[in-house]
């Protein structure tokens, strides 16, 4: 493709998308409720676009094809599921975390009422710290994204959607990244419908039939590879992927302050369970692709090996016009999700890190100071010794879905009224200390501190067990811990308390 072109669509393509994020608040007066919640304001319907936006970043086009080429048929279904299953985790908890705290506006909000400062901090700070992996792994996809399907400088697209989101979503907030949520749901959805097209009729022009082969086949020249739909033998690490991203999903405060913007409990529910239908075939799709590159052998992008590029092999011979509509897709994919991100990651700092004592005009200032470390850990650089490794999108997530798995149990437990803070909060250094102790009765002590910020097996999929280590230590913790401090003093009614006021 042509350079200036693409990069005339993605200039226009930004362009559109700020523009629509501005004029949602233009004019407007915001206060701080609904820059951060939108308390009451959308439909069942726009709820449902919403967190389908917001949900499919470009990782879409990475994660599932990627996950598809290494793991085969349970890795592709357990992917599809774990996109679709936080949604219906929260068309039920949601009503009930909203009624219990109707102000309330992140879940730590609800853990603080519930379990205190301490915890809220806790759950704070995990939640920030998904959602800004989530945030700087988007920014990894789209710069990849980019080079692949227009042969562009990665660092140009990144600073240029970092601009563009910080900018409107600092200025309208919340009902700014809802009004783009809208037009960039639509436009993925007709984008997605009309590429399928294209691709069944040009990409596997062979047939349909030798498209099912090639998914059924073992890769012939990869042995790391088990991506074929007839693999049957990795329903662990697909278990795995359920209870990694699920419990994840969980901590991403986009969801949660949909959660309290629905205009009703059924307008949520009904929402979040329309969203659920809608990503678990696209992502199934997806990961069904990644498998169709195994069949055909290991997955070269030019003379580079890159099993994170398996889906875009399979249409780097489509002409450019698909290419182009594909480049759009991904900024509309990457838009949707870092406004979402942007937006939480405030309500998270100023809701629950500075007890609602931060003015919000400097949680935007320290929201918008976030992207360009974002930017700057996309490119993959070394920091003390670590290095943040841009060739696996799916990677990056893990070690935040791992947090995430130690501290679930903890905090939905407090559903049962019988939890304490002191359990909830030993329950959740609980679930690290039980992948130590997992790694460390299979292999020695180092292995198990190596599981916390690696839980991979030897295939490099999702290890099982290193989850359910988490899971199941944090939550053993958290009731025994419960029972022994005893319950807490029977409070029908759960208030948001009152140090959390916020200054204009």
């Amino acid at each position: 493709m042509e350079q200036t072109l693409a990069y005339g669509f993605l200039i226009l393509t930004i362009g559109i998308f700020g523009y629509i994020g501005y004029r949602a608040t233009e004019g407007k007066d915001i206060e701080v409720d609904e820059y951060l919640a939108a308390r009451g304001s959308q439909t069942s319907v726009r709820v449902a676009l919403s967190l389908f936006a917001s949900g499919m970043g470009v990782w879409i086009l990475f994660g599932p094809s990627e996950v598809g080429y290494w793991g085969g048929f349970w890795d592709v279904t357990g992917y599809a599921v774990s996109a679709a299953t936080p949604f219906l985790l929260l068309a039920y908890v949601g009503p009930r975390i909203r009624a219990s705290l109707p102000e309330g506006i992140t879940l730590a909000d609800y853990v603080r009422a519930r379990l205190g400062r301490p915890m809220q901090v806790y759950v704070g700070i995990i939640s920030i710290l998904y959602m800004f992996t989530f945030l700087f792994a988007e920014f990894t996809a789209i710069g990849k994204a980019s080079a692949i399907l227009g042969g562009l400088d990665p660092l140009i697209p990144m600073i240029l959607i970092a601009i563009a989101t910080a900018g409107y979503t600092a200025l309208g907030g919340l009902p700014a990244s809802l009004a783009t949520d809208r037009i960039q749901a639509l436009m993925v959805i007709a984008l997605l419908t009309g590429l399928g097209i294209l691709l069944m009729t040009q990409v596997f022009g062979d047939g349909i039939g030798v498209w099912v082969d090639q998914a059924k086949a073992i890769n012939p020249e990869d042995e790391w590879s088990i991506g074929s739909m007839s693999y049957m033998d990795s329903f662990a690490s697909g278990l795995a992927l359920v209870i990694a991203i699920t419990a994840a999903e969980m901590f991403s405060q986009g969801n949660w302050q949909r959660t309290y913007a629905s205009e009703s409990p059924e307008a949520l529910q009904r929402g979040a369970l329309i969203a659920s239908a809608m990503v678990f075939p696209l992502v199934l799709i997806m990961g069904i692709l990644g498998t169709i590159v195994a069949g055909r052998g290991a997955p070269m992008f030019g003379d580079v090996y890159d099993p994170s590029s398996a889906f875009f092999i399979l249409i780097s011979d489509a002409g450019t016009l698909i290419l182009i509509l594909f480049l759009v897709l991904a900024v509309a994919l990457v838009c949707s999700s870092a406004d979402t991100l942007l937006n939480a990651i405030t309500a998270s700092v100023a809701r629950d890190l500075s007890d609602g004592r931060m003015e919000i005009s400097h949680a935007r200032i320290a929201t918008i100071g976030m992207m360009p470390v974002a930017v700057y850990l996309a490119t993959g650089p070394t920091v003390f010794g670590f290095t943040f490794d841009a060739t696996s999108v799916f990677g990056i997530f893990l070690f935040a879905d791992l947090l995430a798995a130690a501290t679930v149990a903890p905090v939905l437990l407090t559903l049962w009224n019988q939890i304490t803070s002191e359990g909830a909060l030993a329950g959740a250094f609980s679930g690290f200390l039980g992948v130590i102790i997992y790694g460390t009765y299979t292999e020695n002590f180092m292995k198990g501190v190596e599981y916390i910020y690696k839980p991979v097996n030897e295939y490099g999929l999702a290890n099982l067990n290193v989850f359910l280590s988490a899971l199941i230590a944090s939550t053993l913790v958290t009731i025994l811990v419960s029972i022994y401090t005893g319950s807490k003093p029977s409070d029908p009614e759960i208030q948001t308390p009152e140090a959390i006021v916020f200054t204009e």
